[in-house]
């Protein structure tokens, strides 16, 4: 017999007569042996200012995943990009998802961008969630378990007021971001006095022992970056973040070189050869990946180790539904680097909201996030709820930046 034959055969036999396996076989049980997805379905809802994409994979047991996939102003072809998986995922075992991710990545040949990596990352957390009702744990059990007891947040404010409420609300850290164009159209001279002496405002309101992050969505041209970062050093930004676009890396590079206020960026960029080079070359001190965009929870963990193997921490982007912000925390509890994480739904849900989520809440105080609690991701989507809010794909897209002279800037 050949000798890895032979071991394979001698570990099974070993296995079975003291009645073990790698995992506890009461495990194993819950894993029905013939499951399969069945069905594929979209559900777009209007949130009142955009759609939300969800999707909701259905299996032959009763189990049912939920994923997002949105893209703000791309609804309508964000709903065909993930339609187009159900001719893959269906008929197919919901556990192998290393295996899906894969193949719908690299299956397609055509890949990489926005849309077909929100598509991927939108089956991906629904496929992550199915695993996680199956074994009746919450997906971050399955990730490695919990590496931490509690989920640092932090909340948008653009004033000294801003930063007054969060801190009555128990948090510990605000962003605000660029308040430099009137009328939609971008201020010439670049009014870096204005914008620092708003941060000062802020930080004076905030005290020591409160980070202030700010996010610049690459409005700034290098230079104008170069300059609010130098001037805003000593009032200590836990992180710059987009100060620029990052098509040239060169010249992310020229304004890394320069400036002592960590940088962040990563919420444009997709999978994880998006953003590979920018942490190889030590560019950021902060990556900010979108789970619904970048990749899915599968993604997103491999890009946190990355990030984790050059000493970058990671802040993860989130700007959606608690679908969204679930999936993120699921990947943050089970990651050391993960440090903060965006939140948006500290705030008194809408009638429609807690029908359309059941009543599912996200528990914080104090300025962090409880470990979500699972099953899987730990909520669902109300289909019937979603039906009295439709989604609108055909939506319109937000509003352009201009310069004086009439030429579009970046949003």
């Amino acid at each position: 017999m050949h000798r890895r034959a032979f071991l394979k055969a001698g570990l099974f036999g070993a296995a079975q007569a003291v009645g073990c396996s790698l995992f506890p076989q009461e495990l194993h049980a819950k894993i029905p042996s013939d499951l399969k997805v069945t069905k594929l379905k979209v559900i777009p809802v209007w949130t009142g200012s955009m759609t939300y994409v969800f999707v909701k994979l259905y299996t032959n047991h009763g189990v049912t995943g939920v994923g997002e996939g949105g893209l703000r102003g791309r609804a309508a072809t964000m709903i065909a990009a993930i339609k187009e998986h159900e001719r893959y995922i269906v008929g197919k075992n919901p556990m192998q998802i290393e295996k899906h991710w894969q193949a719908m990545y690299r299956g397609p040949r055509w890949r990489g961008g926005p849309i077909l990596n929100s598509a991927v990352s939108a089956v991906d957390i629904a496929l992550w969630d199915i695993a996680g009702k199956v074994l009746d744990v919450p997906v971050y059990q399955l990730l490695g378990g919990a590496a931490k007891k509690k989920i640092r947040l932090y909340v948008g404010g653009g004033s000294a007021e801003g930063v007054q409420r969060a801190k009555e609300m128990g948090f510990t850290a605000v962003k605000t971001g660029p308040n430099i164009a009137a009328g939609g159209v971008i201020k010439q001279p670049f009014v870096v006095k204005a914008e620092v002496k708003r941060f000062r405002e802020m930080r004076d309101a905030a005290g020591d022992d409160f980070d202030l992050l700010y996010d610049a969505h690459t409005q700034f041209k290098p230079e104008m970056a170069l300059e609010f970062c130098t001037r805003v050093e000593e009032l200590r930004p836990f992180f710059v973040e987009e100060p620029m676009l990052t098509s040239d890396l060169g010249k992310m590079k020229w304004l890394a070189d320069r400036v002592k206020v960590p940088l962040c960026q990563g919420e444009s960029q997709f999978m994880k050869f998006g953003l590979q080079e920018m942490i190889d070359k030590h560019l950021v001190s902060y990556v900010n990946p979108d789970v619904i965009h970048a990749g899915g929870i599968t993604e997103c963990k491999k890009i946190a180790a990355m990030a984790e193997a050059h000493f970058i921490d990671v802040s993860l982007h989130n700007a959606q539904s608690p679908v969204m912000t679930l999936a993120g925390l699921h990947v943050n509890a089970s990651s050391t680097n993960c440090v903060i994480h965006e939140f948006n739904q500290a705030r008194k849900y809408a009638d429609w909201e807690e029908e359309l989520y059941g009543g599912v809440h996200i528990k914080y105080a104090d300025g962090y996030a409880e470990l979500p609690a699972g099953p899987g991701l730990g909520i669902d989507i109300n289909e019937e709820a979603a039906k009295k809010r439709p989604g609108r794909p055909f939506e319109k897209t937000r509003g352009t930046l201009e310069w004086p002279d009439g030429s579009v800037g970046d949003t």
